[in-house]
């Protein structure tokens, strides 16, 4: 997974029909987690625009998009944020949102 701007992000949801930005921090131990499950999800899905990055240098993307937890799994299609994950339960929980 890349490491995007908020730049990055806003481009790529532009630019594609679905995409998602995973946000973390770097001490989450159920970030770590999240991320090793969308690691999969990204070979299961190598289509879909799949970013990550640390909240702590996008405190104007927290307070924007009202994110409460991390990790956050930020949804896009069309453009618009259509979905937040803070459960990551499973891969094909994961799956069942992200298929498009």
């Amino acid at each position: 997974m890349e490491q995007w701007t908020r730049q990055q992000w806003e481009q790529n949801m532009q630019q594609y029909g679905q995409t998602a930005f995973f946000v973390y921090t770097p001490m989450c131990g159920t970030c770590e987690v999240a991320e090793k499950m969308l690691t999969v999800i990204e070979k299961i899905l190598p289509d879909l625009p799949l970013g990550m990055a640390n909240i702590n240098y996008l405190e104007d993307l927290a307070h924007d998009l009202k994110i409460e937890s991390v990790p956050c799994l930020i949804v896009s299609d069309d453009g618009k944020v259509i979905n937040k994950v803070y459960a990551f339960k499973s891969v094909p929980f994961l799956y069942e949102i992200l298929k498009k």
